[in-house]
């Protein structure tokens, strides 16, 4: 098992980090929120796994095109999130947002889209 807390303290340094270098919506700031998301998703607590999540995915709306496949990363990792919770209706969802983005931004035989 993994140790959550060294993990947050650093990924948290990288996000203050980056908050201070960085515009309020690029792109690396997102990544630094994933990162976070996805401490939270390991440890089960998936509220602040959602929070990081979808914070991420906000800074990416506004960086990338419509059709970005980071974008469709995030909505697979909020997916996710919520089939560990158990509503599966819901990471349908997000699972099938992901899965558009990628059928329109990669070719047809790339391995994103087995996922």
């Amino acid at each position: 098992m993994g140790d959550y807390s060294k993990a947050l303290e650093f990924y948290e340094k990288s996000l203050k980090i980056r908050e201070k270098a960085l515009p309020l919506n690029h792109p690396d700031l997102a990544i630094s929120y994933n990162n976070i998301g996805q401490v939270y998703n390991n440890m089960g607590d998936y509220s602040k796994a959602l929070e990081f999540y979808e914070t991420a995915h906000q800074i990416k709306e506004k960086a990338l095109p419509p059709n970005h496949p980071s974008l469709a990363t995030s909505y697979n990792n909020i997916g996710q999130v919520y089939n560990n919770m158990g509503d599966y209706s819901k990471a349908l969802e997000f699972y099938e947002k992901s899965l558009k983005i990628r059928e329109k931004a990669l070719p047809l035989n790339h391995p994103d889209l087995a996922i």
